[in-house]
């Protein structure tokens, strides 16, 4: 009976909230091909998640048995520093109608997806989940922030209120097929993508990197993510909060030369010392999901050598956000 409660069953209704964003489209891949034939995906304009009525109606006609929110409007520091009420007020109803909705008509499996910028600026690292509200965020993406520690929370209220299986993954820093490589609110690797592609193509001298190279990231492929979730929905975790990460980090310094070699471009890098470095060091304690039987798969090299495959496959269709 308990092994029965531990197997999602391949006729499971699972509702994938974001399933053409990176993350979702990732997790949506790997169910297919391990034969999971009932997904459920609806574009922003066929469900518009920030709309309480349009959530229940979809539920109501539904009724997953598993949601899983991967749902989430996202950006590096620019985005974030130019749109914090949309950061915070988008993100908080997305997933508060996700959350509550799922409650009410009783999902069986809820997975919610944050990020590690809800720990404080500063923490001792590696950072461990305990480190949640024990210190300021990073104001660089604090509203981003504020909202999926709600989300975080809001999780584990049900599992303390109602004894439901929400469980709550937080990511180190993602990427992957399907990122975002928009200059005004990408992430910092695939904009470094970008930046040496196109210095490449027009010959340039250099390229202009934000920042001074000193700070250090972890990054985990988006593949060995959606793992980490087939793996949490296959699984009775005891707790609520778990970290996804890889386990080692760069410093944005060596990622660049890492991303300039793999792309073959043969100029100089600038840094611009003016613009934020945001918080110094990240490194993600995942010992806790490791523990359990969950282990990244795909190195950070050969990571970015399939993300600037896809790049190049998909050069008039890949991902721009615009902030409405």
């Amino acid at each position: 009976m308990e092994e029965d409660k531990k197997t999602l069953k391949k006729e499971s209704k699972i509702f994938i909230a974001g399933h053409r964003g990176m993350v979702g489209s990732s997790i949506w891949r790997n169910l297919e091909e391990k034969g999971f034939t009932n997904l459920v995906g609806k574009s922003s304009n066929e469900l518009d998640l920030r709309v309480q009525s349009d959530v229940e109606v979809f539920f109501e006609i539904e009724k997953p048995d598993v949601v899983i929110d991967a749902a989430a409007r996202v950006g590096g520091i620019l985005a974030n520093n130019s749109y914090p009420y949309q950061f915070l007020m988008d993100n908080l109803q997305i997933q508060n109608n996700l959350i509550s909705t799922s409650l009410n008509y009783d999902v069986k499996k809820f997975v919610f997806l944050g990020s590690s910028c809800i720990y404080p600026k500063i923490s001792d690292q590696p950072i461990a989940e305990t480190s949640l509200l024990t210190g300021a965020l990073e104001p660089t993406n604090e509203w981003y922030a504020i909202a999926k520690i709600t989300g975080v929370k809001s999780c584990e209220a049900i599992r303390k209120q109602y004894g439901k299986d929400f469980v709550c993954l937080m990511p180190t820093n993602l990427y992957g097929f399907n990122d975002n490589f928009d200059l005004a609110t990408s992430h910092v690797l695939p904009a470094m993508i970008r930046k040496f592609h196109d210095a490449k193509m027009m010959q340039k001298d250099f390229v202009e990197l934000w920042g001074s190279g000193k700070p250090l990231r972890e990054f985990l492929f988006v593949d060995d993510l959606a793992e980490a979730v087939f793996f949490t929905l296959n699984s009775i975790l005891p707790e609520n909060l778990y970290n996804v990460g890889y386990g080692s980090d760069i410093s944005i310094e060596d990622l660049a030369n890492k991303i300039k070699e793999i792309i073959g471009f043969e100029g100089r890098i600038l840094w611009d010392s003016t613009k934020p470095d945001g918080t110094f060091k990240k490194l993600m304690d995942s010992t806790k999901m490791k523990s359990l039987g969950w282990s990244p798969k795909v190195d950070l090299d050969e990571g970015i050598l399939k993300t600037y495959n896809w790049f190049l496959s998909n050069l008039h269709n890949y991902k721009k956000v615009i902030i409405n």
